[in-house]
Parts: C-alpha cells; structure tokens; sequence
C-alpha cells in the first residue's frame, strides 16, 4: 500500500520541501544517495500528515524533531501520527536535529540498518549508536 494524502496535504508537502530546516538538507543529502540501496522521498503527504522522509518499499518514516517536540502538545501529536502509521504498516524513527547535526554517521547507520530491518529502538531521543569505533 504506498501512502498518500488528499490534495491540501500534497499542497503543503510541496511548501515544506521548499522550506526545510537545516537539519533536513543535511540528512535529505545523505538519503538522496540511497542508502542501502532504498530510495527516500522528503517532505511526503500521508493521509492528514506530511512525513519528514519516508521510503515505501521497507515502509520506514523518519522524523527529524527540533528542540520543539518535547514541548506543549506535541508529543500527544507526534504520539497519534506514530500510531497512525503504525497502524498502516509504518515504522517510524524519531531522530532529534542536535543528532543530525552533530553525527550524522551515526544516525545514517541506524537508518540503514532499520531499512535493513534490523529492530530500531522505539526511538532516538537518547540518541543514535555512538560513532564507529568508539562502542
């Protein structure tokens, strides 16, 4: 089942590919390379939600969550799109944007081993495995 949204839904996925955080360049340079040899797409509109980044053939969602997740309502938020997808078939990686920019290595080896399949952790707020070498 590849996942889509209503037309306002593809409208604003469309907006926010022209406005990502710096974080979400700097990882949509590394998932636009495959990893694994699956292919991403950025800024995707799912049912009433647009996903970060989201590869269809091994049904994995990543979010990159800014300092601003852990804040009012949003974890219920981000709680309900998880169970939403989850309920689609998704899994989601939650990986937080000092991650990002602070390892991305790290954090593009735990994408490619979810994409693999091997289990992620619910989530990555204790952030990602430490650099090569240093486990």
């Amino acid at each position: 089942m590849d996942l889509s949204g209503p037309p306002h839904t593809k409208t604003l996925a469309k907006r926010l590919r022209r406005t990502m955080s710096l974080p979400e360049v700097l990882l949509w340079q590394q998932l636009r390379r495959r990893p694994g040899g699956q292919r991403f797409r950025r800024q995707h509109p799912a049912g009433p939600y647009v996903l970060d980044f989201y590869c269809d053939a091994v049904k994995l969602c990543i979010e990159v969550d800014g300092e601003a997740h852990s804040r009012g309502n949003r974890p219920e938020n981000d709680a309900a799109r998880d169970a939403w997808l989850h309920a689609r078939g998704v899994r989601t990686l939650r990986i937080s944007a000092s991650d990002v920019l602070s390892n991305l290595d790290a954090v593009m080896r735990h994408i490619e081993a979810a994409a693999r399949g091997s289990p992620p952790p619910p989530s990555l707020r204790d952030g990602p495995p430490p650099p090569a070498g240093e486990e």
